[in-house]
């Protein structure tokens, strides 16, 4: 029996269930090869173009391709615990309905909460990015006087995000399959742009560049101490985050916020012909994709220059980009190339991460947690409102505010749910072993353990100052939960009413090609 109160859980049938309201029921349309383009689309954008430099210039050295290893060993680790949960629950909500189904409701809108952080602040952070290239592009097409914003008085409008955002919302609302077709064209472009950066660069890396390949730690530099130094440097008494083993560490964790965007695949399980084998394809074959192309270009960049010219500006605070790699080698019409990469990269980028968001408020808003009507899906079955509400908060925050440094924030969120999904793993199989499974992690409980383990040695190389804001944010949810969510809980009411709260009945997903 489900538990009662905070811990009550929804059943996996249930859940299954709720997919077949007509009013908020979704168009399955969606084959494994989307799944791979929307994982390609949203995970290749601004980490690659901009923190490959940045991570090596200012923490790990020429060993910041050890750091995308270090960080893609993490991500493959929950990879394969998202796939079994996806594979088992092909519910939308990803890391939210996996939690609600066994750690119960209110680690779910925790779960739920922390994905928000994440997908929401994440979209307008990569917006304020795209505004950024396109002023670039302009600037190569117009001259240096473009501008992609407006001073009105003590009010800056960042009219470039504003238009991305709105284009990419008509999209989603218009349909999910539209905006995978729309995601595949520009990912090619940017693919294409990513193998044109490693093909050139090669003829240009100088071996003496990876000598010494771990530089030895420093005292100074951008780690710096106390707040802004990470964690675990922090507590096992390091001097900073700065280069060594506490920088190559600080390193992984940065570079962890480029591999972003796979588990928003599983967000999409419940629009997906053949779930069941779809998504755990569509999450490897991303993953995979990308840790191959990230590690191709750290390589190339660090030997292209010394890691100390890539260091960010001590005077304006200015990160160095791929660009700057080539313009050190006086290929300066490679940087025109690269920016308009980086404007298609960060297209898709904040297009799947807006999905992803729109997912997440939409099962819970059917969940009741969030009001009822954000659930309701349009004639397209798209969820319309969902997606208006996301659009427009997204538009709000990239054209009106600063959105820079926050991918430590996102970072910080992301590992929260992977560690959560893993243990629902291990959870799942001691309390539903009856369930059928497409996929099986492997090697259970010792590879959802790694993962867990992984993932909190990530978050311990954070700041203390990610770390501070981090649980601002879930006592802010938390107060959320108890006035609002807890009371207006489908659940709850199924509960209180005496009904049984899973569908016993209830059949599993249609797994047709």
């Amino acid at each position: 029996m489900p538990g009662q109160g905070l811990w009550r859980t929804k059943s996996i049938e249930q859940s299954i269930s709720d997919t077949d309201e007509p009013e908020t029921k979704l168009r399955r349309n969606l084959s494994a090869w989307d799944l791979t383009v929307f994982g390609v689309a949203v995970v290749i954008g601004a980490g690659i173009f901009t923190l490959t430099a940045r991570t090596a210039g200012d923490y790990s050295g020429p060993s910041v391709s050890l750091a995308f290893v270090f960080a893609a060993i993490a991500c493959a680790l929950a990879a394969l615990c998202y796939a079994e949960f996806a594979s088992t629950v092909p519910v939308a909500g990803s890391a939210y309905t996996f939690s609600y189904a066994t750690f119960g409701e209110f680690m779910a809108w925790i779960i739920g909460w922390d994905l928000i952080l994440e997908l929401a602040v994440g979209a307008a952070a990569v917006s304020k990015g795209w505004s950024v290239y396109l002023e670039t592009v302009l600037g190569y097409l117009f001259g240096a006087g473009a501008k992609t914003s407006v001073d009105l008085g003590w009010v800056t409008i960042d009219w470039g995000a504003l238009v991305v955002v709105v284009v990419l919302a008509t999209l989603l609302t218009v349909g999910t399959k539209l905006s995978s077709r729309f995601s595949m064209v520009i990912t090619g472009i940017k693919v294409a742009v990513v193998l044109f950066v490693i093909i050139l660069g090669i003829f240009y890396v100088k071996g003496a560049n990876y000598t010494p390949f771990v530089p030895e730690g420093e005292s100074g530099g951008t780690g710096q101490s106390g707040v802004d130094q990470s964690l675990f440097s922090l507590v096992a008494g390091g001097g900073s985050s700065s280069f060594g083993v506490f920088g190559l560490l600080a390193g992984a964790s940065l570079v962890f916020f480029a591999f972003i965007g796979f588990d928003i695949v599983a967000t999409t399980a419940e629009e997906t012909r053949n779930p069941q084998k779809s998504v755990p394809r569509g999450i490897f074959g991303s993953l995979a994709i990308v840790t191959v192309l990230y590690v191709a270009v750290s390589l190339v960049v660090v030997g292209m220059v010394p890691y100390a010219e890539l260091a960010t500006s001590a005077g304006d605070g200015n990160h160095k980009t791929l660009a700057t790699a080539f313009s050190a080698n006086g290929v300066d019409w490679a940087a025109n190339v690269i920016s308009v990469g980086a404007l298609a990269g960060l297209t898709t980028v904040v297009m799947v991460l807006m999905l992803g968001q729109v997912r997440i408020i939409f099962a819970m808003s059917r969940d009741g947690l969030m009001p009822r009507g954000m659930a309701k899906t349009g004639e397209r079955g798209t969820p319309t409102r969902a997606t208006l509400l996301v659009g427009g908060l997204v538009a709000v925050a990239a054209t009106f505010f600063p959105a820079d440094k926050l991918e430590e924030m996102v970072n910080v969120g992301t590992l929260f749910a992977f560690v959560l999904v893993s243990a629902g793993v291990l959870v799942l199989r001691r309390t539903r072993p009856d369930l059928p499974r497409e996929f099986r992690v492997p090697g259970v409980p010792v590879i959802p353990i790694l993962a867990i383990l992984a993932c909190l040695w990530l978050m311990l190389n954070l700041t203390v100052l990610t770390w501070l804001r981090f649980l601002a944010w879930m006592v802010l949810g938390v107060v959320i939960y108890f006035a609002y969510s807890r009371r207006h809980s489908l659940l709850g009411e199924r509960t209180a009413a005496g009904g049984e709260p899973s569908a016993v009945g209830a059949k599993p997903a249609p797994s047709e090609d």
